[in-house]
């Protein structure tokens, strides 16, 4: 059995995300899959999305049975920064996709993971009552030409760098495993834990750039999860969110 079916997938879930599993071979958005009162760690996947979206409103295209399109439920509690989450979640897809690809990965503030300066995966966090909802789309198996022709950022999937196909399911369970370590490392410590991890992997830093009305340099990613960017006269502003243009 192939594909992402809840019969192929359960038996090879390592921990605690994934339970419950639902999986629908076409659907919205793995999103609206997922029900209010849904428990930590559900998971929905789809092999299409008719309306998969991404940050700002924009639409996340995908060639059916091609990409991992999934939602995964995570309640942090009362009070936490759930915004660090998008970085959480990045940090979690860029291991994932070098497990899968054994190719460096990175990570573009706040939420796009990045290889060879083409974008292999994004995510999007909404929130629900007292949970917070985590999409991920990761490019797997399409080819060029089911490539989005115009992005904002250059495209990639991991057949298209690997020259080969790849398990759906197989980097299904190494994404929940990794945003299972980092998810309980985050509760336990912030992102302090891993910003090392981040910083290996900023595919801003030392770049010119332009968010939320700052512009100058990238200088890293602060303990809070805000982008650290450096004036032309030195001074530092931290950024929480924005449209980033790299110029």
């Amino acid at each position: 059995m192939t594909g992402l079916a809840r019969e192929r997938v359960e038996p090879l879930l390592r921990g605690r995300l994934g339970r419950p599993y639902v999986h629908e071979v076409e659907c919205e958005t793995t999103q609206l899959l997922l029900a209010g009162d849904a428990p930590e760690g559900a998971v929905a996947t789809a092999d299409h999305q008719r309306a998969g979206r991404g940050r700002h409103g924009r639409r996340w295209d995908d060639e059916p049975g091609s990409a991992l399109l999934v939602s995964v439920v995570l309640r942090p509690g009362a009070g936490a920064p759930t915004a660090q989450l998008s970085l959480v979640c990045a940090l979690s897809v860029a291991e994932t996709v070098e497990r899968a690809a054994a190719l460096e990965a990175r990570v573009k503030w706040p939420n796009d993971v990045l290889v060879e300066e083409r974008k292999v995966a994004g995510i999007l966090l909404e929130g629900r009552d007292d949970a917070v909802v985590c999409g991920v789309g990761i490019n797997v198996n399409q080819l060029g030409g089911a490539l989005p022709a115009h992005p904002r950022i250059p495209a990639a999937s991991l057949r298209t760098l690997t020259g080969r196909e790849h398990d759906r399911a197989l980097v299904l369970v190494e994404l929940l495993e990794c945003l299972e370590a980092r998810y309980d490392a985050w509760l336990a410590s912030g992102l302090t834990s891993f910003l090392p991890a981040l910083e290996r992997r900023d595919a801003l830093r030392g770049r010119m750039v332009t968010v939320g009305g700052v512009a100058g340099t990238a200088a890293g990613i602060a303990p809070d999860g805000r982008l650290r960017v450096a004036g032309a006269d030195g001074a530092e502003t931290l950024v929480a969110s924005g449209e980033i243009e790299v110029t």
